[in-house]
């Protein structure tokens, strides 16, 4: 009589092989998924892209004063000027490009600042740029220092009585034309002016209205 044996059979070797190789499997390709991933370059974030920085000529000339001062403090305007660029038209006072060319008559020089907000190629930098030292004489009419207190008159506000002497008519017939900004001191009459002027500079201008820039009153068509 044969005895039974009460020993459980092993368990299949199959079996136990099988879930340790799918296991091995999964484990070996999160690593190689790991180590592709850091391997990879990060991707450079890409640059803001900035608007142009329009505004009148009052915002622009009070930071270019602030690095006049830097520059000598008995320094004086003498002549503030928009510069047309691609950002804008100037219809409305504003652009994004303004300069201003102040003196030390103390020092007998002259120099220039530009501010920039500009967005469009080749325009100077974003903020406010020096120019280069010159000599300046005071009995020079065209550079004629004069007091900040004489500038009352913005850009915007120029242009509006400009538009009513000829400059709707103007913009009217060509909607696309520039209208550009040249403010300077009239020692003939004691007058600080602005010269609107329709056009991206004063040679070859549709019209040039002078307004005064103290009072805002219309002084005259110049062209």
């Amino acid at each position: 009589m044969k005895t039974l044996s009460l020993v459980s059979p092993k368990p299949s070797t199959v079996a136990i092989k099988l879930p340790l190789a799918v296991s091995l499997t999964v484990i070996l390709l999160a690593l190689l998924t790991a180590c592709s991933d850091s391997g990879k370059p990060a991707e450079p974030a890409k640059p803001e892209v900035k608007g142009p920085e329009l505004i009148t000529d009052r915002s622009a000339f009070q930071k270019l004063y602030v690095a006049a001062r830097g520059w000598n403090q008995d320094t004086k305007p003498f002549r503030i000027e928009s510069t047309a660029t691609s950002d804008g038209n100037g219809q409305d006072g504003k652009w994004a490009v303004w300069r201003c060319g102040f003196a030390s008559p103390a020092q007998r020089l002259q120099k220039s600042y530009t501010w920039s907000g500009s967005a469009a190629p080749g325009a100077a930098d974003r903020g406010v740029n020096p120019g280069i030292e010159d000599s300046y004489t005071a009995s020079n009419a065209s550079t004629q220092v004069f007091d900040m207190a004489f500038l009352k008159i913005d850009s915007d506000q120029a242009f509006a009585t400009a538009q009513k002497h000829g400059g709707d008519k103007i913009l009217e017939k060509d909607p696309a034309t520039p209208v550009t900004y040249i403010c300077d001191f009239n020692h003939n009459t004691n007058q600080l002016v602005w010269h609107v002027i329709y056009g991206a500079q004063r040679e070859g201008a549709k019209l040039a209205v002078a307004v005064n820039a103290t009072s805002g009153e219309f002084i005259r068509v110049e062209k």
